[in-house]
């Protein structure tokens, strides 16, 4: 029998919590942000009728393995921060850390993290590994938009959109209008999303372009990248006038507009990582997803929210309970 898992993008939905609060006491912004990520599993665990809910959590990237600049931007900012900013990040951090103890050893929720993995990877293999069960994917990162399928969805707090295979909604379940075209935005095609996204690459993980400034529509002169990914099956003049152009990179070097695709593809597409890390990911859910039952979760939850002064919480224990109570083959 299919279930409908809720997979949490954990580290995405903390910092969207964290930087919704506004308050200079660090207590209260982690006490906050712990509200916003709790009640914000109550939502939409209720609004898309989840049946068990499952944490991914951060590794140490394999891909800095092959790419040693993956992420640096976000390295330099780090070391640009004052020592109090720094202070209270590695606060915030051990926090947050606690949060997924008390997820691992008194909550039967799943809780998945592998050291070479990041949190895109064990969400990709989790809904990979669970072809016959329904997912929602809670997450703001459009790198997901690949994985859309009949039974994959994404749900986007920060837009408040519903995002599926057939087109995007909001909370009502209406139709998202485009504000040009007046008409409702069209669904995403997952291929053609990781197909740009190869393209264009990824500043936020200092993946570079594969080709700087191509358009998305061709012209009389110019191949567009729509006329490539349409031509790609066939591997014809469009195909190969746009993947074979020679151009100059940021080291002052000469490469060819496929080689860089191929190689931003291995770093972007989820289903990319090298068969080792593949393996173990594989493992770590076959073990999170085997754990001996919990006991006694509602009781531990408000021990939690007593730990860390969450009355608000603390007064609607049977709802996260029962979230936090169900488990993965009950």
């Amino acid at each position: 029998m299919s279930k409908k898992f809720i997979i949490i993008d954990t580290l995405n939905m903390i910092h969207r919590a964290k930087h919704v609060t506004q308050s200079n006491d660090l207590d209260l912004k982690i006490g906050m942000s712990f509200h916003i990520l709790f009640n914000s599993l109550r939502k939409v665990y209720r609004d898309f009728q989840g049946e068990h809910p499952v944490f991914c959590l951060e590794g140490h990237s394999w891909r800095k393995e092959i790419y040693p600049d993956y992420k640096l931007n976000r390295k330099v900012l780090a070391l640009s921060q004052t020592p109090k900013e720094q202070e209270e990040n590695d606060l915030f951090m051990e926090a947050c850390n606690e949060l997924m103890e008390f997820f691992v050893e008194k909550t039967n929720a799943t809780t998945l993290q592998h050291p070479r993995a990041e949190a895109d990877d064990m969400i990709a293999m989790f809904t990979q590994s669970h072809p016959d069960d329904h997912h929602v994917i809670v997450s703001s990162d459009t790198d997901f938009y690949q994985l859309l399928a009949p039974n994959v969805e994404i749900y986007n707090g920060i837009t408040e959109q519903h995002i599926t295979i057939d087109g995007i909604f909001d909370v009502k379940g209406r139709p998202v209008i485009d504000k040009k075209t007046k008409l409702p935005k069209p669904a995403f095609d997952p291929e053609w999303e990781l197909f740009k996204k190869c393209i264009r690459g990824d500043k936020t993980d200092w993946i570079f372009p594969a080709y700087p400034g191509a358009r998305e529509k061709g012209t009389k002169n110019n191949i567009g990248m729509r006329d490539a990914f349409a031509d790609r099956i066939s591997g014809g003049y469009s195909w190969n006038n746009f993947m074979l152009t020679k151009l100059i990179g940021p080291d002052e070097k000469e490469y060819r507009v496929k080689d860089k695709y191929e190689f931003n593809k291995i770093l972007i597409d989820l289903t990319q990582q090298p068969d080792d890390v593949r393996l173990e990911c594989l493992e770590e859910i076959a073990t999170a997803t085997s754990k001996e039952p919990i006991r006694n979760v509602g009781i531990h939850f408000l021990k939690f929210c007593k730990l860390w002064d969450l009355a608000n919480l603390a007064k609607y224990p049977d709802d996260f309970a029962k979230i936090l109570n169900s488990r993965y083959g009950a």
